[in-house]
């Protein structure tokens, strides 16, 4: 009944592994054996006197023979356990061992053991059964009601072991309920890894590659113990099954811990806390997870953070994040996010980092097909208001800004650093395109730096780029340009009264002429985007013309900062070094690849090797990601030359001539007013990251709250001495300099 079996007492602790999966000659121990990290030789069994010891202290064992120590051991230090199996006791002394102001002393006490292996100096009290784990040097072991590890163990990995039927195979269904974009979860998983796998679903055989690397990169023989590393502190847990512990890990208070990897190290310390229940899951390095929170198929990169009843199911989230108080199911979210609040929720989205779920916002819960299979994709730096709800299926460019609302319909913006309003008093969608740039100068700046001081991240497997101001966003702001001058050129030709040109170029070029001129002359046309919001609905472009020349300027800023960065490592060689980026074509094509941005074409590259077996391990893989790591600022810097050439269009009409003649005589002279460009726009940048947070403390309603202004300075500080706005005054500065610098190698005169 209820798959309960009566078995003699003598078999505890025995026949860990069945016989079928024994090789020929081998033990039940034969893998246990390799896992122990101390000399076999090393120990030795009771003698008489020990056992006497033990006896007298109401110790039992079913085979006094098959208790194995470490000298020095003192036997006197184990009390009340019972002994099951084959057990070896490390080096055993009258020490203590204090964690956070804890002092227990080492030594065994008021437990169960079957067939474990214990480090030196451990401390194990009142824990009511421990079977089949190796327990590392100097642990912790307190009040723990269950810890124990099957012979089919997976610690967490999408494998199935020898003998498995593949139904038990644990899959993650990122991105889509549904489960048309499932993988399956492995230690060392990276949202690189995780992003190939859910979206090149197109090519069948790379996702059988996938899951044959995944299943290969593991022992898939019965008999593997559980590990708790050297170090670590486990303490009043309820349930701990089939879970494998790194060092120094601190785990306290969980209900159920099921089938995961723990990474933790001396440095990098992962802690799990009071009320927590983590099934199917992979947890990395320097994490905290803690107070009530609820994962099941999952997996959290390094330095993440959950907390305060956080629900994650079917998702993967990135580095450096941090979630609290709400619930994400289906998801795919790489490095940088944040989300708190209790009501926040996310499901079915790709949230492509560095980003941010208001309190209150319901991104994904409406879906508008007839099964559940819509998707929300959202560029970097995403961030949806206070109470904002949208629908499936939905696709936001980066750092998309929305505005609060219940949205009614589906949305596909391509505009980048936009502003997002439902205007429900004039039933239309207002879009205020490169908002950051032009109105909140000090949130955008922050975001750069912030994410950088928050990477406290050892492990760094994952790579990520931080900045707004990169190839992806650039492309995307050029995309942007080119939809504000369609727009534009069909809304001068309604408001004229003429036929809207057939031919693109001519009706961007119509559209440029209006949003190059005077402002107020923009503004007397309403411009109206097109395919943005699934409805009849007009959808407006406000401040159009201004939008259209800060994306320029935008691009500017971040060509010349990525050239300077790769020109300035070797200014004597400048200008050969700028004459190697040039090309025909800009590359257009970029991919955020769990977090680092890539020329769309490597990704493509590393697609075929892998689908054609060249790349034949998820090592392999990364170390693929690594090459395209070290080729990114020299695809960054080509890539930035190209869009200083192609934003004019004299530029571009006289392309292939200009490269020509200037790889043959060196910098083009064209850059050396783009350098000029720059320290002015440095200059702007300064000044707005200024202007913008000053709003803060000129705004009346602000102030209301503090008697005056020595009580308002005290709390939030003095204007003149904001630590950021001191700082990208430093940071500014600085790259002035550095572009005085390169300038003065490519062109013989300093820039600005």
């Amino acid at each position: 009944m209820n798959d309960i079996k009566s078995l003699p007492y003598a078999s505890l602790g025995f026949d860990f592994v069945p016989p079928e999966w024994l090789p020929p000659g081998a033990d039940e121990y034969h893998i246990r054996d390799t896992q122990l990290r101390k000399p076999l030789e090393s120990y030795r069994p009771l003698d008489a006197g020990e056992i006497e010891t033990l006896v007298l202290n109401a110790n039992s064992c079913t085979d006094w023979a098959r208790l194995l120590v470490r000298d020095p051991f003192d036997a006197t230090l184990v009390r009340d356990c019972e002994f099951s199996g084959l057990v070896r006791i490390g080096t055993l002394s009258r020490t203590v061992i204090e964690h956070h102001d804890l002092t227990v002393p080492a030594g065994l006490s008021h437990s169960r053991i079957v067939s474990c292996d214990i480090g030196d100096g451990c401390a194990i009290h009142d824990c009511s059964y421990i079977a089949h784990y190796l327990i590392g040097d100097e642990c912790v072991l307190i009040g723990n009601n269950e810890i124990h590890a099957t012979n089919h163990a997976k610690f967490g990995n999408g494998i199935v072991m020898e003998g498995e039927s593949e139904d038990v195979r644990v899959w993650i269904d990122v991105m889509n309920e549904a489960g048309g974009r499932s993988i399956l979860p492995f230690d060392g998983m990276i949202c690189a890894d995780a992003y190939l796998w859910a979206k090149r679903r197109g090519n069948p055989r790379l996702l059988e590659r996938f899951r044959e690397m995944t299943q290969s990169a593991f022992d898939l023989r019965r008999g593997r113990y559980g590990e708790i590393g050297d170090c670590c502190v486990i303490k009043h847990n309820r349930i701990i099954k089939d879970v494998r512990i790194g060092p120094c890990a601190y785990v306290k208070g969980a209900n159920k811990l099921k089938n995961l990897t723990i990474n933790s190290s001396e440095t990098e310390r992962t802690q799990i806390g009071e009320g927590v229940e983590l099934v199917n899951g992979i947890i990395g390095y320097g994490c905290r997870v803690f107070y009530g929170c609820k994962a099941v198929r999952f997996v959290i990169g390094n330095n993440t953070a959950l907390k305060y009843g956080a629900r994650l199911i079917h998702s993967v989230l990135g580095d450096n994040s941090s979630v609290s108080c709400c619930e994400m199911l289906n998801n795919l979210v790489f490095p940088a996010h944040e989300q708190h609040h209790n009501t926040s929720f996310l499901i079915a989205a790709l949230v492509r980092g560095q980003s941010n779920m208001a309190a209150g916002a319901t991104v994904g819960s409406n879906h508008n097909s007839r099964s559940n299979d819509g998707e929300i994709d959202a560029g970097r730096g995403f961030w949806p208001g206070l109470s904002t709800s949208l629908k499936h299926s939905s696709r936001f460019a980066s750092y998309a800004l929305l505005a609060k609302g219940d949205y009614p319909h589906e949305l596909d913006l391509p505009l980048p650093f936009c502003l997002v309003n439902d205007d429900r008093s004039n039933d239309r969608l207002e879009l205020l395109p490169a908002y950051w740039w032009l109105y909140n100068m000090y949130a955008l700046m922050r975001n750069e730096s912030k994410f950088a001081a928050r990477d406290m991240r050892l492990t760094r497997v994952q790579a990520m780029e931080f900045s707004p101001f990169a190839p992806d966003t650039a492309e995307e702001m050029f995309r942007a340009i080119a939809l504000l001058e369609e727009w534009a050129g069909r809304a001068a030709a309604r408001a004229n009264g003429t036929a809207i040109p057939a031919d693109r170029d001519a009706l961007r070029k119509i559209g440029a002429d209006l949003l190059s001129s005077a402002e107020a002359d923009v503004d007397r046309v309403e411009v109206l985007a097109e395919n943005v919001e699934n409805s009849g609905r007009p959808v407006v472009v406000l401040k159009a013309g201004k939008a259209w020349k800060a994306y320029r300027r935008m691009i500017r800023f971040y060509a010349v900062r990525a050239l300077v960065s790769y020109l300035e490592d070797t200014p004597d060689a400048a200008a050969g070094r700028l004459a190697d980026l040039f090309r025909d074509e800009r590359i257009t094509k970029w991919e955020n690849l769990g977090g680092f941005v890539t020329p769309r074409f490597r990704v493509d590259e590393l697609e075929r090797r892998i689908t054609d077996g060249e790349v034949s391990s998820w090592k392999e893989v990364h170390a693929c990601y690594d090459a395209m790591v070290a080729d990114y600022p020299a695809d960054r810097a080509e890539h930035a030359y190209a869009c200083l050439r192609d934003l004019d269009p004299q530029y571009r009409e006289a392309r292939d001539n200009r490269v020509r003649e200037t790889r043959a005589a060196g910098s083009p002279n064209f850059l050396a007013g783009e350098f000029g460009r720059f320290v002015e726009t440095t200059a702007y940048v300064e000044e707005q990251v200024f202007l913008t947070r000053r709003k803060d403390y000129d705004n009346r309603f602000r102030k209301a709250t503090f008697e005056d202004e020595a009580e308002m300075a005290a709390v939030m500080g003095e204007m003149k001495t904001n630590p950021f706005v001191l700082k990208i005054r430093d940071e500014m500065e600085a790259w002035r300099t550095r572009a005085a610098l390169v300038s003065s190698k490519l062109f013989g005169n300093a820039a600005g």
